[in-house]
């Protein structure tokens, strides 16, 4: 697209071959309608066919729209987003998983709202999520612990569907697991942050990367320092200059 991206959609990628053409049709048709945009698909250095197969459609259907890239070494979801958002030309950065769980058709509502200035940022909440009990349960649990020590209210701190301003996604602080406090993150920062319910849907494809094994020590690490970080992060408005 000639047009300067009035959105940007950054999707982190790893091992996600036989996720990623399904993906990409579905990006297409739910945002190809409400103006200029580019997706970024950022790959985590996969191990499998995921950048092949991304870039084979981009070459079949002419797709300028889509950039590919690359991080040098495996750094996580954090920083793919990250990468992503610092890549990004448009004013307003949205983000989807991709292992297809979340539902593309979901961000143009999302848009719409950090569009209009009616709030600076939308996160998903995934009220009918299509997961086993152990891991809803686990979410639960805590998403529960996780508002008690930062003082926040976040519903679904996990869910991957979310719309900012691009200017909050390179202004809040950056570590591994970041991406599931961006809402918290950006609140801290002065900016205002609402919920609304997105569909989820059955992973098909591909192995889940996240479980309790992996992430619960890991995630009470980052709640305890986000606690900290509410008592000594800096906000400030610049009045003027004469």
């Amino acid at each position: 697209m000639s047009d300067a991206p009035k959105y940007s959609l950054v999707v982190p990628i790893f091992d996600e071959e036989d996720n990623v053409v399904p993906l990409l049709e579905e990006v297409v048709a739910a945002l190809g309608p409400i103006g200029p945009f580019e997706a970024i698909f950022v790959d985590d250095c996969s191990r499998d066919r995921s950048v092949e197969r991304m870039l084979a459609w981009k070459q079949q259907h002419r797709a300028d729209w889509l950039r590919i890239v690359s991080l040098a070494q495996n750094r996580g979801q954090s920083a793919a987003v990250l990468a992503g958002a610092e890549q990004a030309r448009a004013p307003i950065v949205c983000t989807l998983d991709g292992d297809r769980q979340n539902d593309p058709a979901d961000l143009p509502a999302m848009l719409a709202r950090v569009e209009s200035g009616a709030v600076d940022g939308v996160t998903g909440v995934r009220r009918n999520r299509k997961d086993t009990f152990t891991r809803r349960m686990s979410s639960k649990i805590g998403n529960g612990v996780r508002n008690w020590l930062t003082g926040d209210r976040v519903t679904d701190s996990a869910c991957g569907i979310k719309a900012y301003r691009r200017e909050l996604f390179l202004a809040v602080p950056r570590f591994h697991g970041m991406h599931r406090f961006m809402a918290t993150l950006v609140r801290f920062c002065g900016g205002k942050v609402e919920e609304v319910d997105v569909n989820h849907r059955p992973r098909i494809a591909g192995q889940a990367k996240y479980g309790i094994g992996n992430r619960a020590l890991r995630g009470l690490k980052d709640c305890l320092a986000v606690r900290w970080m509410r008592s000594r992060v800096i906000v400030y408005r610049v009045a003027g200059e004469k």
